[in-house]
Parts: structure tokens; sequence; C-alpha cells
């Protein structure tokens, strides 16, 4: 039987910029960074301590997509048409905050007085993000 869930995949544009905005813009570690050769580089990355890695691929990644597949995937991310994921904060309109310091552009903010706050933003390759805050959601 499957035990657990151990990573997911967000399809990226540029992968250093990607690992940029996901370690310097959200604070996140890398957990793995191994090159393959001409191949590219498997990254992952999560927030710190948590077990799910999250594998940022490059959509130019030829050990998964033919050229045209990978031309087509970036057509989507570019339209802002595809990749979606929620994070959690203990403290959403600080974590906000915090982001925004660091050019963090937010799509909806948290409002104040609201029983479930939410906040959606998108990472620098377009894909949406969404932010709650634990135990509120």
């Amino acid at each position: 039987m499957i035990s657990r869930l151990s990573h997911v995949s967000f399809f990226v544009l540029d992968q250093q910029s990607a690992r940029d905005f996901y370690v310097n813009k959200l604070g996140f570690e890398i957990k793995m960074d191994v090159s393959m050769g001409d191949k590219g580089t498997w990254l992952s990355v999560a927030p710190k301590g948590q077990d799910i890695e999250i594998t940022l691929i490059p959509v130019n990644f030829e050990m998964m997509f033919k050229k045209d597949t990978g031309e087509k995937l970036a057509a989507l991310i570019r339209a802002k048409a595809f990749g979606y994921g929620v994070f959690e904060c203990a403290d959403i309109f600080a974590t906000c905050l915090e982001l925004k310091s660091k050019g963090v552009e937010f799509l909806k903010e948290p409002q104040e007085g609201s029983e479930k706050p939410e906040a959606i933003f998108r990472d620098d390759s377009g894909n949406f993000l969404g932010l709650c805050q634990a135990g509120r959601n």
C-alpha cells in the first residue's frame, strides 16, 4: 500500500528564477539540487520543516517533455492557465506583509474580520498560489 506523498511538481519557465523566488522570497529550503548532466537539474524545495518536496521542473526538461510539449506547457503557464497550490501559515496578515516586502505581488489579500482569510499570489512563472491561515480553513 502507498504510505504517503513525497513530491509534487510545479512546472516553471526558468528554474533558476523559480529557485530564487521560492528560496529568497518565500523562505523555502532546498531539499535536493542534483545535476542531471546536460539534461538539467533536479531541484526540489519545501517550507522549512515540511517533508513533502516541491519539485521545480522547467518546461524544457528534456527527460520529461518533448520540445513541442514543453512549448505548449510554457504557453499555458504564460497565459496564467496552469498551476495551483495552497500554502498554510500561522498568521496570514503578518506573512502577507513579509512576502510583500520581498516583492511578492498579491492578486487577493486577506480581509480583516473574515472568518477564513485567504490570499492569492503568483510565482515568478505565473502559477497561482493560495495562502491560508492554519486552524482557520
